[in-house]
């Protein structure tokens, strides 16, 4: 199966898209919204974090798992890899992530703004990752720390919100930026709102439906990998938290009823 993995609800904006164009295939979502959110923990409990997460949903019999969480592909993702990918698991899985088919997709801009976790921000992955394609290119960054938590707690859509979240982007519309980055997957849920604020000149950005593009062509390029996944269309989705309140918001999210989600514990035994 296709495992999904994010801090919490953002995820899902990325998992609809890859479903919506990969139907065939089993998937497995886990949200860890007790820990939620990633971006103010420092890069060692991030890895960490994100190393249970793989432990875990490996055992529940994932052949690839996909960090559809910015925060966790910047910081955690390379680290994970060379951690969980050796000899012959290289040939049997895969761990992929969000930050750089996003980064490759809007290289070709001149002029582009990235907003994101503290983490994400302070890494410089998606800074690094654009310069790779495109070294004359102009990125600007900001951090947009209180988004995620008001996300989680279904806030969004308050006018509180959304003043933070116009303050946040001021100064990156200032640069006069053409393409913004949602560099993490819950602002996808306040895209709207990121489009209103930044105006019809500037392209926005969110990773969903880039990440579904990039998972077709790579399974179309490694069949190893893609005669390993399962498919029967079963649907599965994992918290660290309230099932009743992941259940409530994933089903906006996906405009689909789900089956009541499990709750479980990614920490290990001591």
């Amino acid at each position: 199966m296709i495992a999904v993995f994010d801090s919490g609800y953002g995820g899902l904006t990325v998992l609809k898209p890859i479903m919506d164009l990969l139907p065939e295939y089993d998937y497995l979502y886990l949200g860890d919204n007790a820990r939620a959110p990633y971006g103010n923990y420092s890069q060692e409990n991030i890895a960490k974090f994100s190393e249970e997460a793989v432990e875990y949903l490996f055992d529940r019999g994932a052949t690839l798992i996909i960090f559809a969480c910015n925060t966790v592909s910047s910081a955690a993702l390379r680290k994970v890899q060379q951690k969980y990918l050796k000899g012959k698991d290289e040939k049997d899985r895969k761990i992929l992530g969000v930050l750089i088919p996003v980064a490759e997709e809007v290289a070709k801009k001149n002029r582009i703004g990235v907003v994101g976790t503290k983490a994400t921000i302070e890494s410089k992955a998606y800074d690094k990752e654009i310069h790779k394609v495109n070294p004359d290119a102009k990125v600007f960054s900001k951090a947009c720390p209180l988004l995620v938590p008001l996300i989680e707690e279904n806030w969004h859509t308050k006018p509180e919100a959304r003043s933070i979240l116009k303050k946040y982007i001021m100064p990156l519309k200032s640069k006069n930026i053409d393409t913004l980055v949602l560099g993490c997957t819950h602002y996808s849920i306040m895209q709207k709102d990121f489009e209103r604020y930044m105006g019809k000149k500037v392209s926005v950005v969110p990773s969903g439906e880039t990440t579904a593009k990039s998972l077709k062509k790579y399974l179309e390029r490694h069949p190893e990998i893609e005669g390993k996944i399962s498919k029967n269309k079963k649907r599965e989705f994992l918290t660290t938290d309230s099932p009743e309140k992941f259940k409530t918001f994933a089903e906006k999210i996906l405009s689909a009823k789900i089956k009541p989600p499990q709750k479980v514990d990614l920490t290990p035994i001591q």
